[in-house]
C-alpha cells in the first residue's frame, strides 16, 4: 500500500487494497486478486500496470500516454480517405444504417460474458448493435465521456455509478440504463433497437355502416346508413367499398342522427354519412371507418 502505479493513461497512489473477501490488506504477493483504491480513472480490462518510484512520475507517464493516444486519433482522422465511387457509396450506406452504440459495464467478468452472449443473440437485418466498449467496474466519468463522443448509451449490470456521473451524463446527453436481471437487459436493448426504426403502421377498424339510401343535400349527397359494426365518428378516416373495390378514402365530414349533427353513432342505429370529396354513394355500398396506429417496428 502507498505504491505509485501507472496503467495506460491512468495512475494511482494506492490508498487501500481489498482481497476477494473484502478484507483490507497491506500488500499483495503474486497471483493475489485485489481491489485497488486510488485510481485517477478506470483502466482498460486486461491492461498491464507497472510500479514507479513516486506519484509525480506515475502522473507524468499517464499524461504522456494520454497525449500519445490523442495524437494517434488526430493522425488517423487526418489520413487521406478513399475517394473512389465505391467508397462514396459505402460511406453513404454507412450513414444511413441504423446503429445503436453501447458502452457495457458489469460487476464481474462472468456476468460480462453472459451479457455478451445475450446481446450477440439479438439478430436483425434492419438495425445493428455496436458495442463500443465492455468492461467490469463502476460506471465512471470516463465512460460517460466515451459514450458522449461515440453517441452511445451506457448499459450497466449490477454496478453503481461514480460520484458526479449523473450530472455529467445529463450535460452530454448520455442515457444510462441500469439492470439487475440479464433477460430484462436484453429485452430493453431490443426495445431501444426497435425504437431506431420507423414505426410500423397498423390499421384498426372502428366500425362499418351499410348504405341503404342516398339523399341530396345543398352541397352534394349524403348516404343514409345503418351502422352494423362498432361505431362511426365524425372526423375519422373512412373508405367507401362497393363489392371488393375501394372507391374512396377521406374523413367523415358529416354525421347526422335524423336532422341533428352527431359526433358518434353506434351499431344498430341509423345515420347520415358524408365523406370529404365524395358523392357517388349507392345502396349496398359499405362505409368502413378506421384509424392508423403507429406500433413499434419488429427487428
Amino acid at each position: 500500500m502507498g505504491d505509485a502505479i501507472v496503467c495506460g493513461a491512468h495512475w494511482a497512489k494506492v490508498r487501500a487494497m481489498f482481497d476477494d473477501q473484502g478484507q483490507n490488506i497491506k500488500e499483495a504477493p503474486p497471483s493475489t486478486p485485489v481491489r485497488v483504491i486510488g485510481w485517477s480513472g478506470t483502466p482498460d480490462s486486461g491492461a498491464h500496470f507497472v510500479a514507479v518510484k513516486n506519484a509525480r512520475e506515475a502522473e507524468n507517464l499517464a499524461e504522456d500516454e494520454l497525449h500519445r493516444v490523442r495524437k494517434e486519433a488526430v493522425t488517423a482522422a487526418a489520413t487521406p480517405k478513399d475517394t473512389s465511387i465505391d467508397a462514396l457509396f459505402a460511406n453513404i450506406a454507412a450513414t444511413q444504417e441504423k446503429v445503436l452504440r453501447a458502452v457495457i459495464k458489469s460487476d464481474v467478468f462472468g456476468s460480462l460474458e453472459a451479457l455478451r452472449n445475450v446481446l450477440d443473440g439479438i439478430k436483425s437485418t434492419k438495425v445493428k448493435l455496436d458495442i463500443v466498449a465492455a468492461d467490469v467496474g463502476i460506471i465512471s466519468k470516463n465512460d460517460v465521456l466515451m459514450a458522449g463522443a461515440a453517441k452511445a448509451v451506457i448499459i450497466g449490470f449490477n454496478v453503481k455509478q461514480e460520484n458526479g456521473v449523473s450530472a455529467l451524463a445529463k450535460h452530454h446527453g448520455v442515457v444510462i440504463q441500469s439492470f439487475e436481471i440479464i433477460y430484462e437487459l436484453g429485452d430493453k436493448v431490443k426495445e431501444m433497437l426497435a425504437d431506431l426504426l420507423e414505426p410500423d403502421l397498423k390499421e384498426i377498424k372502428l366500425g362499418v355502416a351499410d348504405v341503404r339510401q342516398v339523399f341530396p343535400v345543398s352541397k352534394g349527397f349524403v348516404a343514409g346508413c345503418l351502422v352494423t359494426e362498432g361505431k362511426v365518428n365524425r372526423g375519422v378516416m373512412a373508405r367507401v367499398r362497393r363489392g371488393k373495390d375501394s372507391l374512396h378514402e377521406s374523413k367523415v365530414s358529416t354525421l347526422r342522427r335524423f336532422k341533428d349533427d352527431a359526433n358518434e353513432v353506434r351499431a344498430g342505429l341509423e345515420c347520415g354519412i358524408r365523406l370529404d370529396g365524395f358523392d357517388d354513394y349507392k345502396p349496398g355500398d359499405k362505409i368502413e371507418c378506421f384509424e392508423i396506429q403507429k406500433v413499434r417496428a419488429s427487428l
